[in-house]
């Protein structure tokens, strides 16, 4: 299922603060300095469409289970 959790995000986009709410979730399982965490943390101050959009191909790129540890996270 992780196809269609991809083609979820991908349809839906991620607004900033939800990247910022992800970016702690993944400061926690990865690290604070990790490159995914550091630019979903710049697209959500930022807000430019190319930070934006960086960020959401790095969030894709993650292991599924760390991608689902941080949207579980997000519902808790």
């Amino acid at each position: 299922m992780a196809g269609d959790e991809d083609r979820r995000m991908d349809e839906t986009g991620i607004d900033r603060e939800t990247m910022g709410r992800l970016a702690k979730a993944l400061a926690f399982i990865r690290s604070a300095d990790d490159p995914v965490v550091v630019a979903l943390r710049l697209a959500e101050t930022s807000g430019k469409d190319a930070d934006v959009k960086k960020a959401r191909a790095l969030f894709l790129k993650l292991k599924p289970g760390d991608r689902r540890s941080a949207l579980a996270s997000l519902t808790d």
